[in-house]
C-alpha cells in the first residue's frame, strides 16, 4: 500500500474532525487563546507535527511573519491556497491609534475551510500578537491601540484548496462629534502653537453654526459640566472601556448633566465660542484624554473612512499559473507600488507562479520562493514557446529549479522540448506527452 496516501488519509480525518466540531475535550489538548494556536496545538497533541504537512504548516505559519508584503489601506486582492502546499500569507499594514480597520476574507472552494486570521504588532521587533479572528468567522474589526506597523497573517487549515480574496479598509473608531459635519471640517489640528508658543493644541477644533449639536461620539457617563478659563462651557465624557475621556469645549449651552449615561448620537450640547474662544468664529474643540497618557490626537479616531478597496482582484483563472517576464529588466517589488522597495531585478523571460495580486499587479512567486509583486503588464503567458530545441544527451527533467530537486523524468537523446521560460541557470520546458518541468544545458 502507498505510505504517503495513507498518511494523508489520516491527516484528512483528523482535520476533518477539527472542521466538524468545536473541541476534541478539555482533556485531550492545551488550549491556548488564538484560534490559530489551538490548531496548532492540536497538531502537535496528534503528533502530526512529525508529518511532512504538519511540518510545512507550522513553518509557512511562522515564515508569513518574516517574509511579508507591505500593503496600503484599503486594499483587496485575490489570491489561491493549494491542498497539497501548506500556505500562510502576511501583510504588513501601518495603523494608527484610533483607526478601526476590517478585514475580511472570504474563500470558493469544494469544501468550506476554515482560515485563521491574526494581526500582529511588529514595533519591539518580535511578532507579538494583538487580536485574532474568531474560529467561526471571516471578519476581523480590529480597533488600533497603538500607531505602528502591525502584520496581519492568514493562514487555512490543512488538507483545504481554494481561491480566497482579503480585502482590509478602514473606518473611524469614534463617531464624528458635530452634527452634518466630517473631518473636512476641522480647521486647526493637535499639535499647533497656542499662545505663541507657550503651549501646544490638546485637540482639533470643528467649525460649525452656533447652536450645532455636538454629539457624543461614544457611548459613556457624563463625568465633568462645567466652565474653565480656555474652554468656556465644557463637557466631559467617559469611556470605560477605551479608558479615555472626550473633552467637548466652547459650547454655547449644555444638554446633559453630571452622572448621565449617552449613547452614540446624543446631544452633549451646542456649538459655541466661549472661552478663549469668543473673537474665533463658532466651533467646537474636541479633545481625548487617555488614562494615565494624557492627550491624544483625535483625529485618526474621527477622520472619514476610505471607503471599500477599489483593487480590482485577479481572475480566478490566472490564479497559480506560470508566466514569463518580458521586459529586459523586470522588478519584483515588497508593496504593489511603482516606489515600493525592490526585492529582485529579473532577466528577460524569468519564470514566476501567479500566487494572488489583481488585474494590475501580481504577487508571483519565484522558482527559489522568494515572493514579491510585479505589474501584470511586464509579463506574459506561456501560450507560445521561446525556442525548439532537440536532447543531444540524456537530460533529468526535475521538479524545480534548483539543485536537489526531484526528478520527474529521463528524457532520451531525440526527445523535442519547448522552452517556456528561464531561472538562471534552468530552463522551463514541456517535453512531449506534456511533461513540463527544468533542465540544465539547453
Amino acid at each position: 500500500m502507498n505510505t504517503p496516501f495513507v498518511i494523508r488519509l489520516i491527516l484528512w480525518g483528523f482535520v476533518s474532525g477539527l472542521t466538524a466540531c468545536s473541541s476534541l475535550g478539555p482533556a485531550a489538548i492545551f488550549r491556548p487563546d488564538s484560534p490559530h494556536e489551538q490548531y496548532a496545538g492540536s497538531l502537535r497533541t496528534a503528533n502530526l507535527d512529525h508529518t511532512a504537512l504538519g511540518i510545512d504548516w507550522l513553518a509557512a505559519g511562522e515564515r508569513a511573519l518574516s517574509d511579508s508584503l507591505r500593503i496600503t489601506i484599503p486594499y483587496r486582492e485575490s489570491g489561491y491556497f493549494a491542498a497539497q502546499k501548506p500556505f500562510a500569507i502576511g501583510y504588513r499594514v501601518d495603523a494608527q491609534r484610533g483607526d478601526k480597520l476590517l478585514i475580511r476574507v472570504t474563500v470558493q472552494g469544494l469544501a468550506s475551510a476554515r482560515v485563521f486570521i491574526d494581526v500582529f504588532e511588529l514595533a519591539s521587533g518580535e511578532p507579538k500578537l494583538a487580536v485574532s479572528a474568531k474560529a467561526d468567522t471571516n471578519l476581523l474589526t480590529w480597533d488600533v491601540r497603538r500607531t505602528q506597523t502591525h502584520l496581519i497573517r492568514i493562514q487555512p487549515e490543512l488538507l483545504r484548496s481554494g481561491q480566497y480574496t482579503i480585502s482590509v479598509t478602514r473606518e473611524p473608531l469614534l463617531s464624528f462629534p458635530v452634527q452634518g459635519r466630517d473631518s473636512r471640517q476641522i480647521a486647526s489640528y493637535f499639535g499647533e502653537s497656542r499662545d505663541g508658543g507657550k503651549r501646544p493644541h490638546e485637540g482639533i477644533d470643528i467649525f460649525a453654526p452656533r447652536g450645532t449639536p455636538a454629539l457624543a461620539s461614544i457611548a459613556g457617563t457624563i463625568v465633568g459640566v462645567g466652565e474653565n478659563r480656555l474652554g468656556g462651557h465644557v463637557v466631559w465624557l467617559a469611556d470605560a472601556t477605551l479608558r479615555q475621556r472626550l473633552y467637548y469645549a466652547h459650547l454655547d449651552r449644555f444638554n446633559v448633566t453630571n452622572g448621565e449615561r449617552v449613547a452614540v448620537g446624543d446631544t452633549i450640547g451646542f456649538v459655541g465660542n466661549t472661552g478663549n474662544a469668543r473673537t474665533l468664529a463658532p466651533h467646537l474643540h474636541f479633545g481625548i484624554y487617555a488614562d494615565g497618557e494624557g492627550a491624544l490626537n483625535p483625529l485618526p479616531f474621527v477622520r472619514r473612512g476610505l471607503g471599500p478597496a477599489r483593487q480590482m482582484p485577479l481572475s480566478a483563472s490566472r490564479l497559480n499559473d506560470t508566466v514569463r517576464t518580458t521586459p529586459v529588466q523586470a522588478l519584483v517589488r515588497r508593496s504593489p507600488r511603482t516606489d515600493a522597495p525592490i526585492l529582485r531585478q529579473l532577466p528577460k523571460t524569468s519564470a514566476l507562479i501567479i500566487t494572488g495580486g489583481t488585474d494590475a499587479w501580481l504577487r508571483v512567486e519565484l522558482p527559489d520562493g522568494l515572493t514579491g509583486y510585479i505589474t501584470a503588464a511586464s509579463t506574459e503567458t506561456l501560450s507560445k514557446p521561446l525556442r525548439r530545441r532537440a536532447i543531444t544527451i540524456p537530460t533529468v527533467l526535475t521538479d524545480g529549479a534548483q539543485a536537489g530537486a526531484a526528478t520527474v523524468k529521463i528524457l532520451p537523446v531525440g526527445t523535442t522540448v519547448e522552452v517556456l521560460g528561464t531561472a538562471g541557470m534552468y530552463q522551463l520546458v514541456k517535453a512531449a506527452g506534456g511533461f513540463t518541468g527544468w533542465v540544465t544545458g539547453l
